[in-house]
C-alpha cells in the first residue's frame, strides 16, 4: 500500500464526523502497521547500503586469476580482492600475523605464497577450509617464534608443496607444521638450525616423497627416521654436520645428496634387496675409502670428488689386505672369496653407472680391473690425484666412455689398446708429467674431438709427405703424432716447452681450435699448418717471444680468432688475400704501427681489436689511426691504449681517442724538412757524380789529343 495513501485514509477516518470505536481502531491498527513497515524498509535499506558500498580497487596486478602483491610494504593481507583467486603472492611485505579473517576470503586459492615477510604468528586451523590449497610457501619469515608456542598450524588437508626454509626452526619444531598435513609430498627445511632427525619428525606426512634438509647443522639421524614413508625418492641432506652413514636401507629412494657434510664412510646395510638408488652425491666430504654401495642396485650418477680418497678399495677390503701383502693377492683370490663377497668388497657391481667423479682426492693408482663392471661408463674424472700411470687395455669394458679427465695428476706414463676408448671424444691430461709416450698413442682414439695436453713435455712428430701412410710417419722417438686424426677438433699444447713444430704436423687432423701458448722460442716450420687451411677457426701463439710471425694467416679462410699477445711483433707480414680474421688479439707487442695495406685488409671483416702495452706511434700511418678512431672495429681496452707523439722535440703520450692532426704537425714538419735534407743530398749526390764523370771523359779527351 501506497504511504502517502494510508496516512491520507487514517485522517479522513478521525474526522469528527466519523466518531465511531471501529473507525478509532482501525486507524490505530493501521498506523502501527505502517510504522513497522517503515521501519522494515529502513533496516533493509541500512543492510543493502552496508553490504554494497563501492568496493576499493585493489594495489595488486591480477592476470588470469593470479594476483601479484609482491613487495608493496603491506602489514596486512589485502581484504579487496576478488573473490574466487587461485593464485596469490604476497612475498617481500610487512607482514607479521595471520588471522582467521583472510580464511573466507580465499578458499579458492591453490597457491598462497609469504615468502619473505616477518611472519611470527599464523591462526592455530587457519588454512583449514582452504580445501583448494595445494602450494603454500612460508619461507624466510620468524616461525621460529610461532613454533616456542607450541601451537600447531594444521590442518593442512591439500598442501602439496610446503616451504619453510630459512625461519631459525631448530630441533623438534618442524612437528608443528607436519602433525596433519596426510597430502604432502614435497617438503623444504633448508636454512634453518635443525640438528637432530627424530624417528617420528615426519609421522604426520606418510606421502613425502621429496625432503630438503639442506644447510642445517644436522648431526644426528635416529634410526628409522625415513623408514615409513613409502613414496621417499629425493633426500637432500648437503651442507650439514653428518660423520658417518651406516646401515643405509633407504631401498625406495632414487636421488641422495649427502655433500658437503664430515662424512668419513659410507656403507649399505646387507641385504639382497635391489636399491632403486640412481644419483648419490658424496663429494666434499672426509671419505677415507670407496663407500660400501648396495649389491643391486641402479646407480647411474656417483660424485665422490674432493674426499681424502687414496685408494678405490673400500675399508673392508682394506682391512683384510693387512694380513696379506698386496704382491701375494692374485695367489690369495680362493681364500679372499670365501672370506669376502667379491662383488661388494672389492670392487661393487656398477653396470649402469655413467657417470663417475673421483677428482680431488689422494688417489695413487686405480687397478684396470676397478671398471669391470662398469660397461656404461660415459663420463669418468680423475683429475687432481697423485695417479702416476694410467692404462686401459683392449680387454676393458670402457667401450662407451666419453669424457676421461686425468688433469693435475703426476702422470709419466700413459697407454691405451687400440681398440679399449673407442668411443672417447674428450680427453684432458692438463698439467702431468707427460715427456715420452708411445707415439702412436692418441692414433689410437678414432672418435677423439678435444684433445688437451696443456703443461705437459711433450714433442710432436711430422710427417715425411703429404701421405699419412706409415711410410711418411717414420720411426719417430721421443714425440707424438697429432697428425692423421681425422676426428680431432680442438687441441690445446699450451706450456709444453714446444721448441719447434716440423713439417705437416697436423696434416689430415682438420682442427676447428689450435692453441700453442706459452712455448717461449717456439719455431715453426713453413709448412706446419699444411692441411687447416680450410678448417682453422681459433689460433694462439700467445707468449711465444715471435719477433716476426712469418706466415700468411690470410691462408686459412675459416679463421675468425687469432691471438698473437704478449709476443716482440713489430709489425705483421703482407697478406696475399682478404682476411677473414673477426677478432685479433695484439696486445703487449712492441707494435709502432701496422702496414698500410694490412690495415686495408684487416678491416673489411674484423670486428674487434686488442692493442693495449704497445709503444704506437700516432703520426706514422694515418689510415691505422682512422681503424682505431672511426671505423667499425670495436677495441674493448681503447681506455688503456696510448701512443707516441712529438711536441717540442720530445714523446709525448695520449690515450689513442684524443689523437688529433695538431699532434702530428711537429711531427710532419720534421717529416717534410728531412725529406728535403735527403732530396737535397741526393741531388748534390747526382750532381757530383756527374761532375766527375764530366771531368773523367775531358781528361780522357786530353790524353787522347797529345801528340809527342
Amino acid at each position: 500500500m501506497n504511504i502517502r495513501r494510508l496516512c491520507r485514509l487514517c485522517n479522513q477516518e478521525l474526522n469528527p464526523g466519523h466518531p465511531t470505536v471501529a473507525h478509532l481502531y482501525y486507524c490505530i491498527h493501521t498506523s502501527s502497521t505502517m510504522a513497522l513497515y517503515l521501519w522494515f524498509l529502513l533496516a533493509v535499506t541500512n543492510e543493502a547500503t552496508a553490504t554494497f558500498r563501492p568496493r576499493q580497487l585493489s594495489p595488486c596486478p591480477m592476470v588470469n586469476m593470479e594476483v601479484h602483491c609482491s613487495n608493496m610494504n603491506l602489514r596486512t593481507v589485502p581484504l579487496e580482492l576478488p573473490p574466487g583467486i587461485r593464485k596469490l603472492d604476497l612475498s617481500q611485505n610487512l607482514l607479521q600475523n595471520l588471522t582467521e579473517e583472510i580464511r573466507a576470503f580465499y578458499t579458492s586459492v591453490y597457491h598462497l605464497s609469504f615468502h619473505s615477510n616477518r611472519i611470527e604468528f599464523i591462526q592455530p586451523g587457519l588454512f583449514k577450509d582452504m580445501t583448494n590449497l595445494e602450494v603454500l610457501d612460508l619461507s624466510r619469515n620468524y616461525l621460529d617464534i610461532f613454533a616456542m608456542s607450541n601451537s600447531k598450524v594444521g590442518p593442512l588437508s591439500s598442501v602439496k608443496k610446503l616451504d619453510l626454509s630459512g625461519n631459525g626452526l631448530y630441533t623438534g619444531m618442524t612437528s608443528n607444521f607436519l602433525h596433519n598435513a596426510p597430502a604432502l609430498l614435497n617438503l623444504s627445511l633448508n636454512g634453518n638450525s635443525i640438528t637432530k632427525i627424530h624417528n617420528d619428525t615426519f609421522a604426520g606426512s606418510l606421502a613425502l616423497r621429496n625432503i630438503d634438509l639442506h644447510n642445517n647443522v644436522i648431526l644426528e639421524i635416529e634410526e628409522g627416521a625415513f623408514d615409513y614413508l613409502p613414496d621417499l625418492f629425493e633426500l637432500n641432506l648437503s651442507m650439514n654436520s653428518i660423520t658417518c652413514i651406516k646401515d643405509f636401507n633407504l631401498s625406495q629412494l632414487k636421488l641422495l645428496n649427502l655433500s658437503q657434510n664430515s662424512i668419513e664412510s659410507f656403507e649399505t646395510t646387507e641385504s639382497d634387496l635391489e636399491f632403486e638408488l640412481l644419483y648419490l652425491d658424496l663429494r666434499e666430504n672426509k671419505i677415507f675409502y670407496f663407500p660400501v654401495l648396495p649389491k643391486r642396485n641402479k646407480l647411474i650418477y656417483l660424485d665422490l670428488s674432493r674426499n681424502l680418497l687414496q685408494s678405490v678399495f673400500n675399508k673392508s677390503f682394506v682391512n683384510f689386505l693387512e694380513h696379506i701383502s698386496y704382491s701375494s693377492f692374485q695367489n690369495h683370490s680362493q681364500s679372499l672369496n670365501k672370506t669376502l663377497s667379491v662383488d661388494r668388497y672389492i670392487f661393487p657391481n656398477l653396470a649402469k653407472l655413467f657417470y663417475l667423479d673421483l677428482s680431488y682426492n689422494e688417489i695413487k693408482s686405480i687397478p684396470t680391473s676397478f671398471f669391470g663392471s662398469m660397461g656404461s661408463l660415459e663420463f669418468l674424472n680423475l683429475s687432481n690425484n697423485c695417479l702416476e700411470v694410467f692404462s686401459v687395455d683392449d680387454d676393458s669394458p670402457l667401450a662407451f666412455l666419453e669424457t676421461l679427465d686425468l688433469s693435475a695428476n703426476t702422470l709419466q706414463n700413459l697407454s691405451f689398446g687400440k681398440n679399449a676408448l673407442q668411443s672417447l671424444k674428450k680427453l684432458y691430461l692438463r698439467g702431468n708429467l707427460l715427456s715420452t709416450l708411445d707415439p702412436y698413442t692418441f692414433l689410437h682414439l678414432p672418435s677423439i674431438e678435444v684433445l688437451d695436453l696443456q703443461q705437459n713435455i711433450l714433442s710432436v712428430c711430422g710427417l715425411q709427405c703429404r701421405q699419412p701412410q706409415e711410410e711418411c710417419r717414420g720411426k719417430e722417438t721421443g714425440c707424438v703424432f697429432l697428425s692423421s686424426i681425422p676426428s680431432l677438433r680442438y687441441l690445446y699444447l699450451s706450456s709444453n716447452g714446444l721448441v719447434a713444430l716440423p713439417r705437416y704436423a697436423f696434416y689430415d687432423s682438420p682442427l676447428l681450435l689450435l692453441d700453442l701458448s706459452n712455448n717461449p722460442g717456439l719455431e715453426i716450420s713453413k709448412e706446419a699448418f699444411t692441411g687447416l687451411e680450410s678448417s682453422l677457426t681459433y689460433l694462439s701463439f700467445k707468449g711465444n717471444t715471435l719477433q716476426a710471425l712469418n706466415m700468411d694467416l690470410s691462408l686459412f679462410t675459416g679463421l675468425k680468432t687469432v691471438d698473437l699477445s704478449s709476443n716482440q711483433l713489430t709489425g705483421l707480414l703482407l697478406w696475399n688475400r682478404e682476411s677473414s680474421i673477426e677478432l685479433l688479439n695484439l696486445q703487449n707487442n712492441s707494435l709502432f704501427t701496422l702496414e698500410y695495406n694490412t690495415v686495408l685488409v684487416l678491416e673489411r671483416a674484423l670486428k674487434t681489436l686488442y692493442l693495449s702495452g704497445n709503444p704506437l706511434n700516432c703520426c706514422s700511418n694515418p689510415r691505422f689511426m682512422h681503424l682505431i678512431q672511426k671505423s667499425a672495429v670495436d677495441i674493448p681496452d681503447k681506455d688503456s691504449v696510448t701512443c707516441r707523439y712529438m711536441q717540442d722535440s720530445e714523446y709525448k703520450e695520449i690515450n689513442i681517442s684524443h689523437v688529433a692532426e695538431e699532434h702530428c704537425e711537429e711531427q710532419e714538419r720534421k717529416s717534410v724538412s728531412v725529406i728535403i735534407i735527403i732530396v737535397t743530398a741526393l741531388a748534390l749526390i747526382a750532381a757530383l757524380v756527374l761532375l766527375s764523370r764530366c771531368c773523367h771523359q775531358r781528361k780522357r779527351n786530353v790524353r787522347g789529343s797529345f801528340k809527342a
